[in-house]
This record gives structure tokens, sequence and C-alpha cells, in this order.
């Protein structure tokens, strides 16, 4: 039985002629045909409109009606029932409010270009009517097109957050599951039977929203004054939805689709919430935004994540139009608002979609990871034809063991329970590091991150006198982990778990590296041999017990870095560019803890890219083979833009050259280089020497010659950049030291590492076994002598010789500064500034490379042999509140200040330290600096730069492939 009344039909197109030929065959082929057809084309260019002309003859109303591009959907509605009206006045069609007739049998169905509807669809829409008379808008089942069965919506609703939601699982196929007709908030446009008079009293659509979410916002309002709105099952309509796909762009969505539809989502939440939810709302959708936008930066969609930040900025920015939408929607309000609420998403299901969105993420690091291990597989396979036969094997192996329990196979492995023994004894190694450690070359940390995030983000430090010297760059990754654990925690942390992630990056990279020899890749033991030997390279070269976090970091994080750089040789183009992200972002960590890194790298680049060319000349031709690596070279310099650049306008480039720690740096003389030591420090010569040797006789070998020859390059590259580095002499303010080649010394070992395993696994079984006695001595010996615990100096105090009370008084702010004199006048005399509580991890640094104030030098020495009270009255201009000569301090000296006026006699603890407070107002404006917007523009630049680059790092979900694909 079909409801009475007349049905026009309303099509609106849009360069929809791949898909209207099949729509405009279902609109005639109906069952129930259409009274009419008005059509509307908002400036197609692909000929849609005389399409539309040419196919449906008399049932068109005047003509397709042709506007602009610009015109919305709300718009193009509207004027296509005006146009229906005009020309058929008897047919109650008038969109006018001062109609009075009876309108209630009068329907409007509305298609999309790309929406094709079945034969019986309008039959079924009508028959549903006239059983349910109180139904106002109906709406068929949804199919996605061109699979036809597959679910996309059976009526519509929206969640707290914004979510567009359909009740459907995702790739959900159509099977009667849900063919009951049921009330719902809203139906797709696509296909929406909606009464006349219904579409009048509502003013149509919103026209604040152009294209996507007309149609729930319609449906809420609906429901709000006292309209149905069902859901006709048995009516099919199959949609391309191809402005959400983004197979169509138009004027008003253009390649910000997602931009679109947010702003509509959050529009309709805010137009329509009731008034009392509104403030919680406008908090949840402000909070809501920022995580959506996170998320989308973990799984690398860049895009999204902007267009997120771009709508909620494009509402809140226009509470105009939210409160006249809400004024509006309040006067035709009839339902109470819980009424309406029973049609909304339970609030639950965001958490839901939450934890589907964490799901995500794991899965897709786990199909990287099984992409990976597949690869691999597929390529012993190609090389081994047996390798089918070992497989099954191994899978009857772990049937056998499979009930023995993991403790069993655990115990029963060496190489499993050697790894183990390696590791406690490397955390045992590293038991000074527990708690605060200080000493050599490692200054105290500040007492909170604070400090940390301070120094790293002014332009002007107010240490010593003032000075403009900026940040070092490791302050940043240090800050980064203090947040979360401490100043102290985070240098403790970074001590302790270096050797025991070098043992695992170096299993990873040895083990990726074997395989290119052979498929099956190294054996285990040299594994074991050499990711061991490698992990303790930071503690038996010394750097670890002198508080060197330079060359610990990168014993750290360089196994990680070359294995990221192999990815470079990968076959496929893409993982080429995500090798060179992620060998970006690791260079641009160690560059920070050691900025010889970066020249070191550009060095060995152009020579790799040289070698290259000779080979194989055509092979760089392809951008995708060169570019990746410049792209990794140039990231660093974006992302510590903040340090190298201001450090150059600041004639402060010795510090490109520096580590982080007090000066002087330790001197490396060739032998050192060699053995890996850092001049007097570290473990006996003699086992780094073995491991060199060792790489030498990885040169016989002929089956692995090449990749040692290789890694002999990346050896011979340090030993240049070293010797050249070797000629340099860095005059600073207070000391002159050669640039620190730390770096190059762990290099030029995990060259020699490489080489050796290498080596081993060419060499043949017989002498690999005889060379394997003298190998071990050198992870045997350097543990012993690791856990012997020698040469360690992070128990140090330097903060002895001056009164606590004055440390004290420092902290009170930067203008409480103490003048420490040491020396005498006989053998001369040197002076620091203290403020706060001391120079501290990254103050140092800063300290070293600002340049000497000549004036206060001046004062100095006028202080030690004609002090005057008008020169007592200049330290007070300058910040400096104490004088102190600590013990022993000179007598000749403590005599003439003792006289000065102006200076009172100050109480010290140690008799043979002396101590003066300035008896005059201490200037509170003595650091003041100047502020520099380049700071400012470089910081956004390396916050902007990291999120991007980290997101372009990170794995990609199953989700925003399937969008890439479209």
């Amino acid at each position: 039985m079909s409801a009475p009344g007349r049905v026009v039909a309303l099509l609106v197109s849009h360069d929809g002629a791949r898909w209207l030929p099949a729509v405009l065959d279902g609109l005639r082929a109906q069952t129930r045909p259409v009274d009419a057809v008005v059509a509307v084309d908002t400036g197609s260019k692909d000929g849609s409109a005389d399409l539309v002309e040419s196919a449906l003859g008399d049932l068109l109303v005047g003509g397709v009606e042709r506007v602009t591009g610009a015109t919305s959907y709300p718009a193009a509605v509207a004027l296509g029932l005006e146009k229906a009206a005009a020309a058929h006045p008897d047919a109650h069609l008038d969109v006018h409010p001062d109609s009075h007739v009876d309108r209630d049998g009068d329907w409007a169905w509305l298609l999309h270009d790309d929406s094709n509807p079945d034969p019986r669809a309008l039959e079924e829409l009508l028959a549903a009517a006239a059983e349910q008379p109180d139904a106002a808008v109906l709406g068929p089942k949804l199919r996605e097109w061109p699979s036809l069965r597959r679910l996309l919506e059976l009526g519509v609703t929206i969640s707290g957050t914004g979510r567009r939601e359909t009740g459907l699982e995702r790739g959900e196929y159509d099977q009667g599951q849900h063919d009951a007709v049921r009330t719902v908030l809203a139906v797709n446009t696509a296909g929406m039977l909606v009464r006349r008079h219904v579409l009048e009293e509502l003013d149509g659509f919103d026209r604040q929203l152009p294209i996507f979410g007309n149609d729930v916002d319609f449906g809420w309002r609906a429901a709000a004054a006292g309209h149905r709105t069902i859901v006709v099952p048995q009516a099919i309509v199959f949609h391309a939805e191809a402005a959400h796909r983004g197979a169509r762009r138009t004027p008003l969505t253009g390649r910000h689709t997602h931009y679109q539809e947010r702003r509509a989502a959050l529009y309709t939440l805010l137009a329509n919430s009731r008034a009392r939810s509104l403030p919680f709302q406008l908090v949840r959708l402000a909070l809501g935004t920022v995580l959506r936008v996170i998320g989308f930066l973990l799984v690398r969609s860049v895009g999204e994540a902007l267009d997120e930040l771009a709508a909620l900025v494009s509402v809140y920015s226009s509470p105009r139009e939210v409160h006249a939408a809400r004024r509006e929607r309040q006067e035709r309000q009839v339902r109470e608002p819980a009424d309406v609420r029973r049609l909304l998403a339970p609030p639950w299901l965001p958490y839901r979609h939450g934890l589907d969105f964490v799901s995500d993420l794991a899965a897709a690091a786990t199909h990287q990871a099984a992409d990976v291990a597949e690869r691999r597989r597929a390529a012993k396979a190609e090389h081994d034809p047996s390798s089918m036969a070992a497989r099954r094997r191994e899978l009857d192996d772990d049937e056998e063991y499979a009930d023995t329990g993991v403790v069993a196979r655990f115990l029963t492995n060496p190489v499993a329970v050697a790894l183990a023994v390696v590791l406690v004894a490397l955390l045992v190694a590293a038991r000074e590091a527990y708690g605060a450690v200080a000493g050599g070359g490692l200054s105290p940390v500040p007492a909170g991150v604070g400090d940390w995030w301070r120094l790293h983000v002014e332009h002007w430090h107010p240490l010593g006198q003032g000075t403009g010297v900026p940040a070092p760059p490791h302050l940043l990754p240090l800050a980064l982990v203090g947040t979360v654990l401490g100043t102290t925690g985070a240098v403790s942390a970074l001590l302790v778990l270096a050797a025991p992630v070098a043992l695992w990056g170096s299993w990873r990279l040895l083990r990726v590296v074997g395989r290119f020899v052979s498929p099956q890749g190294a054996p285990r033991w040299l594994l074991l041999w050499g990711s061991t030997t490698w992990s303790l390279v930071a503690l038996t070269s010394g750097a670890w017990g002198d508080g060197r976090l330079g060359p610990v970091v990168t014993v750290a994080v360089l196994p990680w870095l070359a294995h990221a750089a192999l990815g470079f040789a990968d076959p496929e183009p893409d993982r080429r560019w995500r090798a060179a992200w992620r060998t970006g972002v690791l260079l641009a960590l160690t560059t920070a803890f050691a900025p010889v890194a970066w020249p070191f790298a550009a060095l060995l680049g152009l020579v790799v890219l040289a070698a290259s060319y000779a080979v194989v000349r055509s092979g760089l031709r392809d951008r995708s083979v060169w570019a990746p690596p410049l792209v990794a070279l140039a990231v660093p310099l974006l992302l510590l833009a903040p340090w190298w650049l201001p450090s150059l306008l600041e004639r402060a480039a010795e510090g490109l050259l520096l580590e982080p720690g007090r000066l002087p740096v330790p001197t490396v003389a060739p032998l050192d280089l060699v053995a890996g030591r850092l001049g007097d420090l570290g473990a006996p010569w003699w086992l780094g020497v073995v491991v060199a040797a060792l790489a030498v006789l990885a040169l016989v070998p002929r089956a692995t010659r090449v990749p040692v020859l290789v890694a002999w390059i990346v050896a011979l590259v340090a030993a240049v950049v070293a010797a050249l580095l070797g000629t340099v002499t860095l005059s600073l303010a207070t000391v002159e030291t050669g640039p620190a080649l730390g770096f190059l010394v762990v290099v030029l070992q995990g060259a020699f590492v490489v080489a050796a395993v290498l080596g081993g696994q060419g060499a043949p079984r017989r002498v690999a076994a005889a060379v394997t006695v003298v190998a071990a001595v050198v992870p045997l010996g350097g543990l012993a002598w690791s856990l012997a615990g020698a040469d360690a100096s992070l128990d140090e105090d330097p903060r002895s010789g001056i009164p606590a009370y004055m440390v004290q008084a420092a902290t009170r702010g930067d203008d409480h500064g103490i003048l420490v004199v040491r020396g005498s006048v006989e053998d001369g005399l040197t002076w620091v500034v203290r403020r706060g509580d001391g120079v501290t991890l990254g103050e140092d640094e800063v300290l070293a490379l600002a340049p000497e104030d000549d004036a206060l030098t001046r004062d100095v020495q006028q202080l030690a042999s004609r002090p005057t009270p008008a020169l007592v009255t200049e330290l007070g201009d300058r910040g400096i509140e104490y004088v102190v000569l600590p013990a022993p301090a000179d007598g000749a000296v403590a005599a003439m200040l003792d006289a000065t006026g102006g200076l009172v006699q100050a109480s010290a603890a140690d008799p043979a330290t002396r101590a003066w407070q300035v008896d005059r107002p201490v200037a509170d404006d003595a650091l003041d600096g100047p502020r520099s917007w380049l700071r400012v523009v470089l910081l956004l630049v390396q916050g902007i730069g990291l999120v991007w680059v980290l997101v372009l790092c990170a794995p990609t979900t199953q989700r925003a492939l399937e969008r890439r694909r479209r």
C-alpha cells in the first residue's frame, strides 16, 4: 500500500558523469515512478548536466538548473524545491511560509549523483510511510557502491565527541541482520524521503553546513521539533560516497574533506546541545580535538591532524553563528531534550573507539614486524631451497618442547643464559650511577627540570655576568626525560641503561648485517661476542667513569642509527624514505650529545655516494636513491637549529666541536684512538688492540671481504676526521682544549666490531674456533674491569669551598651572586661568579663558551691590589652579594679586603676560607639582557619539525593505508 501524495525527486549533481548513467537508470526503473524530477547541477565540468537532460526527458521539470560550483547542498535543495513549486503550483510544493494549504501528502525524494536506488526503493519507502503515518523523514538502507553487499548506513546518529555513528561493524556485509524498521536520529540525504511541509517548517538544511553533516543536523532539529525519522531497510540505495572518500573534489571541500566533516560535526553538536551542557561540551570538544590530533600524528596522518585543529578554530572563532543557530532551534523545540537524547549515541561509545584506536596502533606495529619477518623468510627461502624443511624441523621442535616451559627452554639455551649474565653484569657495573651522580666531566644536575627547560628556551642566560650563548643541544632530550624521571633520574637512567640498550641494538644490527652475507646470518655465539664487546665500549673507554655523556649516548644510539641507515639499501622507495626520517632523528639525537657526528655523517655520506656512483652510475639517477640520505642529513640541521645557528651568531662556534661535560676534554692519541680509550682513562689498551687486530684479520676471508671493506671505509673516514680535528686547538675564555673525539673513538670501535663479526662469519670453522679463544678475552676482560669499578669518578662533591648559607642565599635570585676568587697574587688569580644553585649540567657548557668579561676581570685585579669603596659599589651593581676566597686564601688579598669599606667579614666553616658580604644595595636588574624573536622562531621551528619528523617515522595503520589507496 502506498501513501497518497505527489513525489518529486530532487537530484543534485557535480562532476558525477561516472555514476550518473546507473543512477538515472535506477531512477527510471522505479516500480513506483516519481511524479517529477528536479535537477540542479553545481558547476560540473564533465557533462553531467547534459547527461541528466538527455536521460530524463519529460520527467525533468524545466531542464537542469545550472549554478556555480560554490553553491552549497542546502542552497541547491532550496533552489530545486522553489523551481518545482513554480512549475507545479497546484502540487502544493511551494516553500513559502505564507502558504496555508494542506500539504502533508507531498514528498521530496533527495538523491545524489552517486546514489543509485534499487528499483523498489521508492515503493518501499512510501509503503512504510503509509504504515507509519507519523513518520516525517524516511531513509533507505545504504550499501557500498560498487561492492553492493557491504553496509554503509541504516540510520545515523552522532556521539558526544562528534563522531558519526552508524551502529555497524567495519566492513559489515548485509545478511538481513538489521532489517527491522526503527526510529533513528537521522538518515542520509542520499535517498532521504521527507515530507514537504517538514522541510518548509525547518527552513530546509542549515546553510552553515555546505556539504557534510547536514543530514544529522536536520534529523536532530526534526526530532526536537516533534517529527519522527525512521529507517526502512527494505528500501535499498547504493552509495559511492564520492566526496567522503575523496573520489571527487568540489570547490566546497578542495583537498580538505576531513576539515569539512569535522567542522560540521563540531557545529552540529554546539548548535543542538542542551544549554546546561554547553560549557562542558566546549571543553570536551577542545580536549578531544587535542587527543585526536595526537592520534592522527601517531599514525602519520598529518593532514587530518591539521584539519582537526583548523575545524576547531573555525567553529570556536564564530560564536555568533553558533548562538544564532541555537536561538533558532530553541524557537522550534517542542520535545523534551531527554526524548531526543535517547536517539544519540551512548556516552560510553567514544571510549570504545579509543580502545579500537590503540588496537589499531598495536596491529600496525605487529603488521610491520610481520612484514619484515616475511621478507626475510622469503629471501632466505630464495637462497636456500632446504629452508622449508628446516622450518618444518623448527615447528616439530617447538611442538616437542612446548610442554617444557619457557624457563626450561631458557636454561637449555647457552646463548640466552650468557646474554642474561652479561645484562646482569652490565647493571652491576653501573652501580655507582644509581642515584645522584657528579664528578669528573659530569656537572651536578639542577634541583628541578624547570631549570633545564628555562635554559633551553631563554635567549639571555643569567650566568656569570649574563651571556647570549645558546643552550647546548643535549638539554632538550634531557629535559624531556627529566620531565618524567626528574633531573637526577634522567642522568642516572642514561648512565645505567646505556650499555643494555647498546647490547640490544648491536645484537639487532649484527644479526641484520650477517644476513647480507648469508640468509642464515651470523652464528649466535658470534652475535653474543660482538654485541657484548660493543656494549662495553662506553665502560672500557673510560667515558662512563668520567661522566662523559657524549660517548656514552653514542654507544647506545649508534647501533640503532646504523640499523636505520641500512634501510637506504631497501629495494622499495617507500621504505627508503621511511629510513631517511628515522636515520635523521637518530642522527639528530647523536649530534645533540656528540656534535662531531654530523660532519662525520656528511663526509661518510659523500664517500658512499661517490663509491656508489663509481660502481652503478645509473642507480643514482633515481631521486629516491640519493634524496633519502640527504634528507637524513638535513633533519639534524632543522631539529638543532636553536643551537647551531645562534652559536655562529654569538661567536661560539667552538661548541660545534665539543661534547657535554667540563673542559678540557680528554686528549686522544693515535694509539688511544685505535684502542678505544679516552686519554689515560679506560681499560688496558691491549683489549682494544685485540679488536682492531681481529678487524684486520677479517679482511682475509674472501666470502665476507666486501662487507668487511665497507666497515673499514667507515673506520677510515672516522680516522681521517679524527686526524684533521687533532690539529685544531680551541682557545676559549678560560681554557684551551682540543675538539671532543669521543664520538670518533666509539665509531672506530663499532666498525672494528662489525668487521670482526663478519670476518668470523666467513672464516673456516677451524680458524674461527682458534680465533674465538683469543677473541673471548675482550668481553671477559672488559666485564671484569667494569665490575671492578676502576677509574670511576662519579662520586665527587664539586660544591665544597663555599659556605652553605651563601649557597642558600644565592638561590633566592640570580642577582645574589657570589664572586669566588682562587689562587694568589704570585701564581695568578682566577675568578668565577656563582649564581643560583651553582653551575649545573647544561650551564657549564654555556659558561665555557661565553666570552670573558674584561671589565669584571679588571675589577678583580683591582680588588686584589687596590680595593676601594667605589669598586665595592660596582660589585653590588653587578649583582654580587658575597666575595669568597676558598682555602687556602691568599693572606695579602684577604688583608686588603678586610680593610675595604663596604665589605663586611662573613663566616666560613673552613678557617682557611675567607668570605665577605657586600654592604651595598644589590641591583636586581644587573643580569637583564635583550630578548630575541629569532630564538622564538627557532624554537617554534624545532617543535613543529620534531613533531613532523616523528610522525613520518611512525608506523602506518591499516585505516590510513586504506585512505591512501582511495
